[in-house]
């Protein structure tokens, strides 16, 4: 029985192998009881939505879930608007520049009186 009514993300949202395997290590190195990896947005001004992840304890009504190996992938009704098929990756690069990847973002609307979008773009 589930303790929420939090909906499953299996068909907006997915994460790649690399991004699962990153953030089970990442859970691992955490001592406290967490229910899993919490993705949110936040307005990023003239470059328009930023998304970030951080480690959580609880799951809201309004919450769905991406099931992953060991762990939970959680968003808010409120980001998921945003993230609907987009697939979360990580990436090495081999020189320390290591990095969640957000693939397939929409482009969201600016301002500043410049082109903006999800990953930061000019315009076309």
């Amino acid at each position: 029985m589930s303790e929420s009514t939090a909906t499953n993300l299996s068909d907006d949202l997915s994460v790649t192998s690399p991004a699962q395997a990153k953030m089970a290590e990442l859970i691992q190195q955490v001592e406290d009881e967490i229910k899993g990896i919490r993705v949110y947005a936040t307005p990023g001004g003239c470059s328009g939505i930023n998304f970030g992840m951080t480690f959580t304890d609880q799951v809201n009504d309004n919450d769905g879930i991406l099931a992953c190996d060991g762990f939970d992938v959680i968003v808010d009704d409120g980001t998921m608007q945003y993230l609907k098929g987009v697939e979360i990756d990580f990436v090495d690069r081999g020189d320390g520049a290591a990095s969640f990847v957000f693939n397939n973002l929409q482009p969201v609307g600016g301002g500043c009186g410049t082109c903006g979008s999800a990953q930061g773009g000019g315009c076309a």
